[in-house]
């Protein structure tokens, strides 16, 4: 009788306790760490949310695949910060700079036996995308950006299609990455697009009508000496852009916010609008600040392309200032800003 009644326990056990064939895992921790804890003290899993306390104003996120966390900014203010898991060895995850392009709350996936990629969303049509996913504490994934569960619902509700994702190697690791960046010149269909470098008489390009609505993203170059303008992912600008002075500049990601700006320079409307650091990793201390004069006075852009970037720009618009070539693939540099056609080909 005993061993009968063992058996039905176990039965029952197995019943309440084992996973549905198909379910969901659930990975990381399930609350957030208190606000003030230092994000250099996460252990893979672990996340802090302050989402709640700024609830309006456009929206960055920055993925350090050095540091395997990721940090969320609104208004240019830290509102979470996580451990992440990025691509392994042969499955790297591009560094570059993207856009949500699309949102699934239950995604499977279409390549890896319908594994599945909850609060899925999608950085680039090759595959990469942030969602819900293992946590070991290095990179294993097949290049997405994996989050944990609670943590990817979380910024699921608060992000829409459009936002800007940085992504960045602040270690300068090498990399060999054949996925490109979203970046590189499409068309709305997500088809390599054929652009034109600028000829040796030309000064700028300037054609709008190849994306006529969506989010703004800028890339200033000064490796390249360019300065090349996407709507909805799609290049519809390029200019030369001249940094005066032999000293490097750094890496900077800054978003357009509302209020008045303290620092006027390339803002269109100094009265309403202002230029809002993103802490990029190892720039932390700039997050929510306003660019530094002196290097923003170093940049010479043509003033009539200057105006006519000046007419599309919204609140959330975003803009990447690199010493980085744009580059058509990586190189072993430590950021793939833009994977477009070279400018001096």
């Amino acid at each position: 009788m005993r061993h009968c009644q063992a058996l039905v326990l176990s039965l029952l056990a197995a019943v309440l306790f084992s996973q549905p064939a198909g379910a969901v895992p659930f990975w990381g921790a399930k609350q957030s760490l208190p606000a003030d804890t230092p994000p250099a003290q996460l252990k893979h899993g672990e996340w802090i949310w302050l989402g709640d306390a700024i609830q309006t104003g456009p929206m960055v996120m920055v993925v350090d695949l050095s540091e395997q966390r990721a940090y969320v900014y609104r208004n240019g203010l830290l509102i979470g910060v996580t451990s992440v898991s990025t691509g392994r060895p042969g499955h790297e995850t591009p560094s570059g700079v993207f856009t949500i392009l699309q949102k699934d709350r239950d995604h499977r996936s279409t390549i890896y036996d319908s594994a599945p990629m909850p609060y899925m969303q999608r950085l680039t049509w090759g595959g990469v995308a942030l969602h819900a996913g293992g946590l070991p504490g290095y990179p294993e994934s097949h290049g997405c950006v994996h989050l944990p569960s609670e943590f990817a619902r979380l910024l699921f509700g608060i992000t829409s299609t459009g936002m800007t994702v940085v992504i960045e190697n602040r270690a300068g690791k090498p990399q060999d990455v054949p996925s490109p960046g979203f970046l590189a010149p499409v068309t709305a269909r997500g088809e390599a697009l054929s652009v034109q470098p600028l000829r040796q008489t030309e000064q700028l390009r300037w054609n709008p009508q190849a994306s006529v609505d969506g989010p703004v993203s800028i890339v200033i170059s000064r490796g390249s000496g360019r300065v090349v303008v996407y709507r909805n992912g799609i290049e519809i600008g390029r200019a030369r852009a001249i940094f005066t002075g032999s000293e490097p500049v750094g890496t900077h990601a800054l978003i357009l916010a509302s209020g008045p700006a303290q620092v006027a320079l390339y803002v269109p409307d100094p009265a309403t609008q202002h230029w809002l650091h993103v802490g990029l990793a190892g720039e932390n201390d700039e997050g929510g600040t306003e660019p530094n004069p002196q290097i923003a006075s170093r940049l010479e852009i043509p003033p009539e392309f200057v105006r006519e970037v000046y007419g599309i720009l919204t609140i959330g618009s975003t803009v990447l200032v690199t010493d980085e070539a744009i580059t058509p693939a990586t190189t072993g540099k430590s950021l793939d800003v833009v994977n477009a056609d070279p400018p001096t080909n």
